[in-house]
């Protein structure tokens, strides 16, 4: 008993250990966002702010434009995040309900995919975009972030449609419906929990993409926002205030939809965790 006690009291403190340092990245950028620009170099350094003061917050968003840099981050992922879902729902049925020559061979190319990093298709995909006439738009964004996240979400999207019974869709069409009004009419709102999920994965991941955005995007009225908040990074100095004050911002969208797509992300999760 005593052993099973020591052992449930290391690992609370364990637990509590990595709570601290998971959080207290997060706390000291908050913390420095409420700094006047004095305190935050200020030694020794002060763990809770002398005096709170919301001038980086002023200083974003009448100096660097920031609210352009939401409007388009917004656009940009919302509109991206949707067509990945279309996309990917499709796709992810096709691959879920059929066998067909070359459907292992997909799923593996599919897998391989997440396997690549991104930065390595920058190059040829600059060029194409160039050659379109697409580089400096919003709409190169969309067509990028849209095709990076087509593989990942059918692949989440697949397990999920293999823990909805084919029972289901077999009956509907049995009373008269085609195949694609039963996908549309009974499986999709089964599925909701899981392509809930699907959607705010790709939403949060175009959402922080930078790289994509640096290199096609020049026009500061076009900028994303991880774009506008990378301009705070100068040659010799880096405007920690401001930064901080924009990663906040940045947050907000995330915890706001997460907090409202709790219940769809976990059930989402747990059907797709589970063996059909």
């Amino acid at each position: 008993m005593a052993a099973k006690g020591t052992l449930k009291g290391l690992k609370m403190v364990y637990m509590a250990l990595h709570l601290i340092v998971m959080v207290f990245p997060l706390y000291w950028i908050v913390i420095t966002s409420f700094k006047p620009k004095g305190e935050i170099f200020k030694l020794p350094i002060s763990y809770w702010p002398k005096t709170f003061s919301l001038g980086n917050f002023d200083r974003i968003f009448t100096v660097s434009r920031f609210h352009i840099y939401i409007m388009n981050s917004l656009y940009v992922s919302i509109v991206s995040a949707v067509a990945v879902i279309i996309i990917s729902i499709l796709c992810a049925y096709v691959m879920a309900r059929f066998a067909f020559r070359g459907h292992k061979q997909i799923m593996l190319a599919f897998f391989l995919t997440q396997m690549l990093p991104g930065f390595v298709s920058l190059a040829p995909l600059y060029l194409m975009m160039s050659n379109m006439g697409l580089t400096n738009t919003r709409l190169s964004l969309i067509l990028l972030y849209t095709t990076g996240s087509i593989a990942f979400s059918t692949i989440m999207l697949r397990g999920f449609f293999q823990r909805v019974p084919a029972s289901l869709e077999e009956a509907a069409m049995i009373d008269g419906c085609s195949r694609i009004s039963s996908l549309f009419r009974i499986i999709i709102p089964v599925m909701m929990p899981g392509i809930a999920s699907t959607f705010i994965f790709a939403f949060v991941q175009n959402w922080n993409e930078l790289f994509q955005a640096v290199m096609f995007i020049d026009t500061n009225a076009l900028k994303t926002l991880p774009v506008g908040m990378n301009s705070f990074v100068l040659k010799f100095d880096i405007d920690w205030g401001s930064l901080s004050a924009g990663a906040v911002i940045s947050v907000i969208p995330t915890i706001i939809m997460f907090a409202f797509a709790q219940r769809f992300i976990v059930e989402g999760l747990t059907q797709g965790a589970e063996k059909g």
